[in-house]
């Protein structure tokens, strides 16, 4: 907070400044042309002929200074071009500068009254430079000199060269102090614009975050939280049997350091990538999910089948990745809840979305209740239910007690991925 974005300081010209600061420039230097010409055409060979042709000349140099002096030390000349920002106090270099552009103007105006409208990019150079009374009042300045230069050109009292100027002068004040008021408010919407898109983006840094942190909690209590169970019970019906039945103690031990293993090497490609490691290995879903009930199978001393319908069809990593982590979860909880002797898996390939289906036919429970107190330590089903809803699918779950359970997670598939 209290950074300036690059390109928004007012110290900084913007396009609409520096356009038109050019054509003001371009019309002093076109007044103070015709006004010499005008000059020497009326009054060829006078005796201040000389004084007003270097004082012109004078008045072009010094006029021009400002974006000389900036363009030999390698500045952007627009910046002195247009003068300091609204609000900050001017330089006294620039101070003495408009005093000298000032001085010498009255001094050609007493010496030749055509002169007198160059004042007119006067204005705006007193305006962009002092503050607003100072500049009202160089204005007003300004104004007197051109009414008094116009009445001495034309020798006589003329209402329309005593109001004419004044009108003038009014209307370029206005309207630069209208320009000066809305790049103002300009300045204040792309202030509020930025510092809106920075809390935006803030905010989706920390929802991203929390969201991270869930998928990872997530990936964590699917594999390596229930490696640590699976390890646990084993070590467990291990030592009860250690003295009684060792070679099925070494049974258990055998399985146990398999499982670890296997979560080793989840370890390492969470560091790597957090993908499931059976899918790293390259043959797809269905193979992992394959490799996933065999497993199963094995550890946990029930049978677990796999089965594949349809045509499959290339998945997204992310679905795939989904989908598997929802299958480990589900065999986890039918593992250690659900009492069961067999389990299927069931992948369906449909036109429109991809299905997996986990049944057994263990003790079953009420959809509607709350959960057993042993689910409380993990994630469960409602990280399944997350899973699949980041991915715009829906969960379905049919059971009842003592009739077993089957687990339902339809993805929906975009038209790229079915094509």
């Amino acid at each position: 907070m209290g950074q300036r974005t690059p390109g928004l300081d007012p110290r900084t010209p913007d396009p609409d400044a520096r356009w038109l600061a050019a054509v003001m420039h371009a019309a002093f230097y076109l007044l103070l042309a015709t006004s010499l010409a005008r000059f020497l055409l009326r009054h060829p060979g006078g005796a201040r002929v000389p004084w007003i042709i270097v004082l012109s000349v004078v008045l072009a140099v010094l006029y021009a200074l400002p974006p000389l002096t900036a363009a030999l030390r390698g500045k952007h000349s627009a910046s002195y071009a247009s003068g300091p920002a609204p609000g900050t106090r001017p330089t006294p270099r620039r101070l003495t500068w408009l005093a000298l552009v000032v001085g010498v103007w009255l001094v050609l105006v007493v010496l030749a009254p055509s002169f007198g409208w160059c004042a007119v990019p006067l204005f705006f150079t007193g305006l962009r430079t002092l503050p607003p009374r100072a500049a009202l009042v160089l204005v007003a300045v300004l104004t007197g000199c051109v009414i008094a230069s116009q009445l001495r050109l034309a020798g006589r009292y003329d209402p329309d060269l005593i109001l004419g100027p004044p009108a003038v002068s009014a209307i370029a004040t206005a309207v630069f102090a209208y320009m000066q008021r809305q790049a103002a408010r300009q300045r204040e919407l792309i202030d509020d614009l930025i510092r809106t898109r920075r809390e935006l983006a803030a905010t989706e840094r920390r929802e991203g975050t929390l969201a991270e942190r869930q998928r990872i909690s997530m990936e964590i209590h699917d594999t390596l939280a229930q490696g640590l169970s699976s390890q646990q019970m084993l070590l467990q019906a291990a030592d009860r049997v250690w003295d009684t039945d060792p070679a099925k103690a070494r049974t258990h031990v055998r399985t146990a350091e398999s499982i670890t293993e296997r979560g080793l090497t989840e370890a390492r490609r969470f560091v790597h990538d957090l993908a499931p490691a059976d899918l790293a290995d390259g043959g797809g879903l269905d193979e992992a999910l394959r490799t996933l009930a065999a497993r199963t199978a094995r550890d946990a001393g029930l049978t677990v089948r796999f089965h594949s319908e349809g045509t499959p069809v290339p998945l997204p990593d992310r679905t795939q990745s989904a989908l598997l982590r929802i299958a480990q979860g589900a065999l986890a909880n039918v593992t250690e809840h659900a009492g069961a002797r067999t389990a299927a898996l069931t992948l369906t390939h449909l036109d429109d979305q991809v299905v997996l289906d986990v049944a057994d036919d263990g003790r079953g429970f009420t959809p509607a209740e709350p959960r057993p107190a042993p689910d409380r330590r993990g994630h469960g089903l409602p990280a399944i239910r997350a899973r699949a809803r980041q991915l715009g699918g829906t969960l379905t779950i049919e059971s009842a007690p003592g009739e077993g359970t089957v687990l339902s997670v339809a993805i929906p598939l975009s038209p790229q991925e079915t094509s």
